[in-house]
């Protein structure tokens, strides 16, 4: 085989098996540790009987399995030990003392109606229901500004109550802070040092407008504290999110950067690769050695590698080493998507962008010749990640590639820059401001492309979702590979030709804007995003809204697509803003006769509940507008035409779980004869109350419909699911959300019990019509 037949091969002998043992890994992260160790024991065996048959391929995989299910094991057994996992399972109060393992990241405005913030925790000491242990076991806290002033690597000691996480998440438990949160002792020096370089580097940048002031912290260091909501929205629309988040790219650049700084101090040729690892870690401590920031630091080495030297049989095993060592550190990123689509970007990266670059620049003019370069790695990137993507959001970017070609040359300017501003702002605080603006510039320019390209219509096409939606973007980017030359020497052999087919294309597959909704119906799930806002109408004229989401502009659109002018009433199952957030565009230039609320928060106690709520400026807006409010609580009943609900919770305060999601008004409603549950965001303490009602109640009909509580979440009681027989089950949910809703659990809960789900994140507004007696969906 020649030497450039042997660039040309792929090396698989590692990269399949550490594939292979990552499916395993991923396959077993929550499996019952018994298994674990059966399943380990097995691949022993198994390797032991190929190593005598000397079938070295399948011994690596064995090998690889087996390193991994270790580390999961000592993972497992570290995070276990003590009481937070058997404490959080009975939602206990408790004191603890812990380290500070993360940034504090303040909550979307739109998830509390008051500041909040979370950190990442890692428990050391823990006391609660009358037993003390010590830890080392990872929580997810959630507080008030208290949170906020906290830094990495301080020890801290704080009171509040523990509740299991949601599923997939990487933490053991998660923790709701009550009262202060005393810090017992400060980081060590090198943290510190590493807290005043990115000090230097906020207040360096400050004098910046508002994007690049956000955006170049968070593209050197990952700060993405000051980025604005706006930006962080479009980039996200763009498929640039990877700029704003320490990334290989990131890393990529400060490699090649201190590779730079070592030839020009001449450090010998064969030191310059560890040299360039030394700055790496130095600029891992600076961004902070989060799983990650780890991870982008190991695919960017890898990408560094296989592209500078174009040797794909070299960079395939040092991908297969990154992917093991990585889940050995880390057994909770085989499920992460960004680990997924970090190693799908870096396989796109060996496989195809520098042969793509050199085809590119073989066609382009000398002086375009790095416009290849820059346009083949992210489209590289693109092809491979797209189809996971879909699993996220159901659809496909048109905009993502030309945005980030043309955002490509801006981000190593604008990195490097950065890098100089952290250096000097410590002794040198003019030149860091100057530096500042050097690096400004081009990320104001990544900003206007970012919102330029948010702002063009149709830029991204709707997809199918889920596991057949991933399945036939496969197939669709596997023929364009194969076909694509072909394809392209026809069109610029037929330019008229191919013209016109895609004029067509666009117009076959344009998005409609969604239009008046016409005919009778009966009922109507608002898309609203993370939240609940749903329609009931009863006789013609006679309208009630549940609830009104985060968004007044989204439920008000939804509304008026409904053809609502005048609202009977409005009923507040709970006071958290992504159920009363929306109150105001829900009033707008409408009629509302009277209010419904909770009574939970009127009641004595409540103010127990550390949760942020919505209830005061709620009740404020209702009084300027001089609407009547209603309090109510178990046993009442409402009635309007063609429209009936009787109240089966609350009853009482509970406090386990959350005090307010389990203090929603749940509701048995009679629409036309068709009875639904609408369940707020009820939580299984209150679940099982409201399961108790329902076998007590008269009325023994099953129920047409359910609103599931909470939007999914896993927190569900499953006898009441179970025990309601429901034809249909709409859950409010918001696209891409962080909370990991509707939970899987959850969805495999609905589909034992037979119902029909529809979710406003796949459909968007969910429209229920009635015929022949069973109702029927309509877009």
């Amino acid at each position: 085989m020649t030497a450039a037949n042997e660039r040309s091969v792929l090396d698989l002998r590692l990269l399949l098996p550490a594939l292979f043992a990552w499916a395993v890994c991923a396959a077993l992260l929550s499996a019952p540790t018994g298994l674990v160790i059966a399943f380990g024991a097995g691949m022993i065996a198994a390797g032991a009987v190929s190593a005598s048959r000397r079938s070295w391929e399948w011994v690596l995989c064995c090998v690889a399995v087996t390193v991994l299910l270790i580390g999961l094991l000592g993972h497992r057994s570290v995070a276990d030990s003590g009481l937070v996992p058997s404490l959080a399972q009975r939602s206990a109060t408790v004191r603890v003392e812990a380290k500070v393992i993360s940034d504090p990241v303040r909550l979307p405005p739109k998830a509390t109606a008051e500041p909040m913030w979370r950190v990442r925790l890692q428990i050391t000491r823990i006391s609660g229901r009358g037993e003390v242990s010590s830890a080392r076991t990872p929580v997810l806290a959630f507080g008030g500004e208290a949170l906020s002033t906290l830094r990495w690597h301080e020890r801290v000691r704080a009171v509040g109550r523990l509740q299991p996480p949601r599923d997939g998440a990487d933490v053991r438990a998660t923790l709701r802070i009550s009262g202060p949160v005393e810090v017992t002792s400060r980081a060590g020096p090198i943290e510190q040092a590493v807290e005043h370089l990115r000090g230097g580097l906020r207040s360096s940048t400050a004098g910046l407008p508002q994007d690049p002031a956000g955006l170049v912290p968070a593209l050197v260091i990952g700060d993405t504290s000051r980025l604005p909501e706006q930006l962080n929205e479009d980039m996200r629309a763009t498929g640039m999110t990877h700029l704003n988040a320490v990334s290989g790219s990131n890393v990529t650049v400060v490699l090649l950067c201190v590779q730079w700084l070592a030839g020009l101090i001449r450090v010998p040729r064969r030191w310059r690769m560890p040299f360039a690892f030394v700055g790496l870690g130095l600029f891992v401590m600076l961004c902070r050695p989060e799983p990650s920031v780890v991870r982008a630091s190991a695919m960017g080495v890898v990408g560094l590698l296989a592209f500078r030297t174009g040797s794909r049989p070299a960079g395939a095993p040092a991908l297969a080493a990154a992917i093991l060592v990585l889940l050995i550190i880390d057994p909770g990123l085989s499920r992460s998507f960004g680990f997924v689509l970090s190693s799908l970007a870096t396989l796109g990266l060996l496989l195809f962008a520098r042969r793509w670059a050199d085809v590119m620049a073989a066609r382009l003019p000398r002086r375009c010749k790095p416009l290849a370069e820059a346009t083949a790695v992210p489209l590289a990137a693109q092809v491979f990640c797209a189809p996971v993507t879909v699993l996220l959001q159901p659809m496909v970017s048109l905009v993502g590639l030309p945005a980030n070609v043309l955002a490509a040359p801006l981000v190593p300017i604008a990195t490097v820059a950065g890098v100089l501003v952290v250096v000097t702002a410590p002794t040198l605080a003019p030149v860091a401001m100057l530096l500042a603006w050097v690096a400004g510039l081009p990320a104001w320019g990544i900003a206007l492309i970012a919102h330029a390209a948010a702002a063009v219509p149709f830029g991204a096409l709707p997809w199918i979702g889920g596991w057949s939606g991933l399945a036939l973007l496969v197939a669709v980017i596997s023929i364009l590979l194969v076909t694509g030359p072909w394809w392209w020497a026809q069109a610029l052999r037929r330019r008229w030709a191919a013209a016109a087919a895609a004029l067509t294309a666009l117009a076959v597959t344009a998005p409609v804007p969604p239009g008046p909704v016409t005919g009778g119906w009966v009922a109507a799930m608002c898309d609203v995003g993370q939240g609940d806002a749903m329609v009931l109408r009863g006789s013609v004229g006679h309208t009630v809204l549940i609830d009104t989401g985060p968004d007044p502009e989204a439920v008000d659109t939804c509304l008026d697509r409904l053809g609502v002018a005048q609202l009977d009433a409005v009923v507040l199952t709970h006071f958290h803003a992504d159920h009363v957030a929306g109150l105001a565009g829900a009033l707008r230039g409408r009629v509302v006769r009277e209010v419904f609320i909770t009574s939970v928060d009127q009641d004595e106690g409540a103010s127990r509940s550390d949760e942020a709520s919505a209830r005061g400026p709620t009740l404020e807006l209702l009084a300027r507008r001089r609407i009547p409010v209603h309090s109510l609580r178990q046993g009442d009943q409402l009635s309007w035409p063609g429209l009936t609900a009787g109240v089966l919770w609350p009853a009482r305060i509970l406090t386990e779980g959350s005090v307010q999601n389990n203090g929603s008004l749940v509701l048995d409603v009679d629409l036309r004869g068709q009875r639904m549950l609408l369940t707020g965001d009820i939580e299984r303490e209150a679940a099982a109350n409201v399961h108790r009602a329902l076998a007590g109640s008269p009325d023994r009909r099953p129920i047409a419909l359910l609103k599931v509580a909470h939007h999914g979440s896993s927190n569900q009681d499953d006898a009441l699911v179970l025990a309601a027989g429901t034809q249909v089950c709409l859950i409010g949910v918001g696209r891409d959300n962080s909370y990991g809703h509707p939970a899987p659990r959850t969805l495999q809960l609905l589909a034992r019990s037979g119902c029909a789900v529809l979710r406003t994140d796949q459909r968007g507004t969910v429209v229920l019509h009635l015929r022949d007696g069973v109702l029927a969906t309509s877009r």
